[in-house]
């Protein structure tokens, strides 16, 4: 795979700040947070990717250098923005590898808000420009922290209601209760894979194969971590029309004798295919399977269809009730809901199942677009700033604190106030604080070296990514 031009992955601003920064600049310190948002902790992960993909190694060349000279003339129509020289410098010098300290935290480390995830400095006097120049690219891990962290907090829900709700023996599933569905809602391939993997920090349940391969080729991921089973689309079950359902019904079931396979059935009518094809006609061959077939509404309300669903498929396969005097299908079959899941929509579905008496065990989500697309960087406000600098030789602590007006026209100092000198990332009784790096030195500093002049330092697997973020 050919890799981007890194000289060309920057806001077409930044490359005037060479000129800008006061002179005698010689060192740029930043630093990345989640300034607040939807949730008030974030799950770090994605850093990793970047750092290989696009940082490590010779990544500044004279034939790049050349090709970004062009695009950026015609950007700017004019020639005193651009200054090749700077580029040249890194490559006659470091052989086009990037002057640069990255540090960060573990990769799956749960952190509140308002703390320090990560740090760039220059390592090099004349790159200082190339601290926050790199503020574009790497300012992209807000994705895949967010999609694993919203993808966490479902988890939590879903826990609380297996707690409440599911018997002992269920929660062997719960890691394949919430499956990604999203990649054809994704905003390309590498947003697939980027989001779909970050869910899989989280969950196993995933047909974003994608999510997989990113897993693997980033993370060191010995299988795919993302698994799934069969199942159908409508054209399969409208092909023979509504007369023909039933005949494609028996088909599936024929098809797949053993295991687990979904199969959607709202293509006419849910109600009837629950009650008079799977829960009638098929119900011999469904409950003497070895294995579980899920059924699928996809339309409609999904808390009074999934209710009716429950309804109709307990009065025909019959239930037991668990230890916690909730309702459960036999384990032959199970209910997938994949239309309208959401963060918002899925505490209304269980707490709708749970006043019913229905445990939470005989359903599973799907969640498409609102997993891997509705999201963006204000869902936990991310940002990067400059917190300390170094010009001719005198260290300054650097800091934004705006003023702004509330909503009753009084003045307050805005949420984006930035943290100031150089940091670390500490654990304090068992909680996380952000300190001066000088601060606290009895406390360790959670930050780890990742990225130095070029190369990668520090890595992990996949499987210790899940294991730091687990519940």
């Amino acid at each position: 795979m050919t890799k981007e031009n890194l000289i060309l992955l920057a806001d077409a601003y930044k490359y005037s700040h060479h000129k800008l920064y006061i002179p005698g600049t010689q060192h740029i310190y930043s630093y990345l947070e989640s300034r607040g948002g939807k949730f008030d902790e974030t799950v770090f992960y994605g850093l990793q990717y970047f750092l290989k993909e696009y940082l490590q190694g010779t990544v500044f060349t004279k034939e790049k250098l050349d090709e970004a000279a062009v695009t950026l003339k015609e950007v700017f129509g004019r020639d005193d923005v651009f200054d090749r020289s700077r580029f040249e410098y890194i490559i006659n010098k470091h052989g086009g590898k990037l002057p640069v300290r990255i540090k960060a935290v573990p990769e799956g480390t749960v952190v509140p808000v308002r703390n320090v995830l990560m740090t760039i400095e220059n390592t090099d006097p004349e790159c200082y420009w190339l601290t926050n120049f790199l503020e574009t690219l790497l300012m992209q891990v807000w994705y895949p922290c967010t999609v694993a962290s919203l993808s966490r907090e479902i988890k939590k829900i879903v826990k609380h209601y297996y707690d409440d709700t599911a018997s002992a023996a269920a929660f062997a599933g719960i890691d394949f209760v919430l499956n990604d569905f999203g990649f054809r809602g994704a905003s390309s391939v590498e947003s697939a894979g980027i989001g779909g993997s970050a869910h899989l920090v989280n969950f196993s349940g995933s047909d974003t194969i994608a999510g997989s391969i990113f897993a693997k080729r980033y993370y060191d991921a010995a299988t795919a971590p993302g698994l799934s089973i069969p199942a159908t689309e409508h054209s399969i079950v409208t092909l023979l029309g509504e007369p023909g359902e039933l005949e494609i019904f028996k088909h599936i079931l024929n098809t797949f004798p053993t295991g687990t396979i979904a199969c959607v059935s709202d293509s006419y009518n849910i109600f009837r295919a629950c009650e008079e094809y799977w829960g009638t006609e098929l119900k011999e061959q469904i409950l003497s399977r070895q294995g579980t077939l899920v059924i699928r509404p996809d339309s409609g309300d999904p808390v009074q269809t999934l209710l009716r669903v429950f309804d109709i498929l307990m009065n025909k396969f019959g239930f037991t009730v668990n230890e916690k005097g909730y309702k459960v299908l036999p384990p032959q079959i199970r209910v997938i809901q994949g239309d309208g899941i959401s963060y918002s929509s899925i505490p209304g579905i269980f707490e709708a199942l749970k006043k019913a008496g229905i445990s939470a065990e005989n359903l599973v989500l799907g969640m498409g677009g609102a997993l891997l697309q509705r999201v963006n960087r204000d869902t936990q406000e991310f940002a990067l700033k400059c917190a300390y600098a170094e010009v001719s030789g005198k260290g300054i602590n650097v800091q934004k604190m705006p003023v702004e007006m509330d909503a009753n026209g009084q003045l307050q100092t805005s949420f984006k106030k930035s943290k100031a000198g150089k940091l670390k990332l500490v654990k304090e009784n068992g909680a996380f604080k952000t300190v001066g790096l000088d601060e606290a030195p009895a406390l360790e500093d959670l930050l780890e070296t990742v990225f130095e002049n070029g190369e990668v330092t520090k890595t992990w697997s996949f499987d210790t990514v899940r294991k730091t973020a687990a519940l």
